[in-house]
């Protein structure tokens, strides 16, 4: 998995075992936390009976899957494949915190606004909490799904942990007593892929999907705002599947959003306003030379965009006057490229582990299609049985009364 972001002034970006930190205002010295390099897991007594569709301890790839940063931009926490999880601190310079182990490899992290909790949700459905105020803490199990979770985010007023799952649902529950349940945000008929709450609108929720949809939601009472069908800017490589929002990204100041949809050269734009009749305007859409691996906001709300595409890597976009421009003279964008570049063989090698959306889609058959074909192919093949047996019935009518007569 190949994401970025940004942590204080630290441009983040995760590739294979590696997650790199560039300074984009200062010329320093790039940090890298190499997870094959890690604390290896001590071996259990008892043999791992857990089941969770992947290989055992210690057989982990070291394949970092998710990372998170907390509000004040000063804590990092990764997990990678061998269920590891790692907690950093990046001012006043990088170091390790802490290493634990989760229980089923992860799929989502998200600190708490208050910095003193950090939930994991992991593949088969659970969400545990890990204390950051004690770091050698063990993690507690917070609430559970019946589907896999593929993102976890916190209310700005940490009242809420909004979670979303393989099963199109998303569910709001309350942060101290989580089997109190708040609401549900139904609407998708696909996998729901992230999560997003605006810093303007605290009490809105932006959710992507892989049915092709971004949805706005007002999700303490679950009631949808909004819907915009990405079917009808984007085309996909595949026409017959629908675009899947892989990131939605939203400005500091909440006030601008940008949703990226897997394999599609293309970003979109919305503006988030005041309005109670439309909550959302579309804004405008950004054509790009290669596709786009991620994208993140900074803290001066210019977009930056991780690109398939070893010569130029990464750009960086500003809004001026109601479009999205590129920056190709910028000391910054300079800076990460060069040290960027110095990691991009290892990038690549994390692209070729696949998309993490590939086998999530639900295929739909119409089994009253095919029901009705073989029923009516099973009356005329009754109706042909009946109609030979009828002409063979008058034909030995006919040769008896003719044998008969001759008699």
């Amino acid at each position: 998995m190949t994401s970025v972001g940004f942590c204080g002034r630290w441009f983040l970006f995760t590739c294979d075992t590696k997650l790199v930190a560039i300074h984009s205002k200062q010329r320093r010295e790039s940090f890298v936390y190499d997870c094959s390099h890690a604390e290896k897991r001590s071996k259990p007594s008892q043999p791992d009976t857990s089941s969770d569709g992947g290989p055992s301890e210690d057989t982990g790839s070291d394949r970092v899957l998710a990372f998170a940063v907390s509000s004040s931009g000063k804590l990092v926490a990764l997990t990678d494949d061998s269920k590891r999880l790692v907690l950093l601190e990046c001012e006043p310079s990088w170091r390790c915190i802490s290493i634990r182990w989760v229980a089923r490899r992860c799929t989502a992290l998200a600190f708490s606004q208050a910095e003193d909790e950090l939930l994991v949700a992991d593949k088969s459905g659970d969400v545990y909490s890990f204390s950051v105020e004690e770091p050698e803490r063990e993690g507690e199990l917070k609430l559970g799904h019946l589907s896999m979770l593929l993102a976890v985010a916190v209310s700005p007023d940490d009242r809420y942990i909004i979670t979303a799952d393989r099963d199109e649902k998303i569910r709001v529950s309350h942060r101290r007593s989580p089997y109190n349940i708040q609401s549900f945000c139904l609407g998708h008929q696909q996998f729901v892929s992230t999560l997003q709450v605006p810093s303007r609108h605290p009490e809105w929720l932006l959710s992507g999907s892989g049915d092709g949809t971004v949805k706005l939601w007002e999700y303490k009472s679950g009631r949808r705002l909004h819907s915009w069908d990405l079917r009808q800017h984007v085309e996909t490589p595949d026409r017959d599947q629908n675009p899947t929002a892989c990131r939605v990204s939203v400005s500091p100041d909440g006030v601008h959003v940008a949703v990226q949809c897997e394999g599609v050269p293309t970003l979109q734009f919305f503006s988030l306003n005041e309005d109670d009749e439309k909550k959302r305007v579309p804004h405008s859409k950004l054509s790009l030379s290669h596709c786009p691996l991620d994208m993140t906001f900074d803290l001066d709300g210019r977009l930056w965009v991780l690109l398939d595409h070893r010569e130029a890597p990464i750009q960086i976009h500003t809004l001026r006057q109601d479009s999205w421009e590129g920056q190709t003279e910028d000391p910054e964008l300079c800076r990460v490229t060069e040290d960027l570049q110095e990691h991009w063989d290892t990038l690549q090698a994390s692209r070729r582990t696949g998309s993490r959306f590939e086998h999530l889609h639900k295929t739909s058959y119409d089994n009253v299609t095919t029901y009705l074909q073989k029923k009516q192919q099973r009356l005329e093949e009754q109706q042909q049985k009946r109609t030979k047996a009828q002409e063979d019935h008058v034909g030995k009518r006919l040769k008896k009364d003719t044998s008969g007569g001759r008699t």
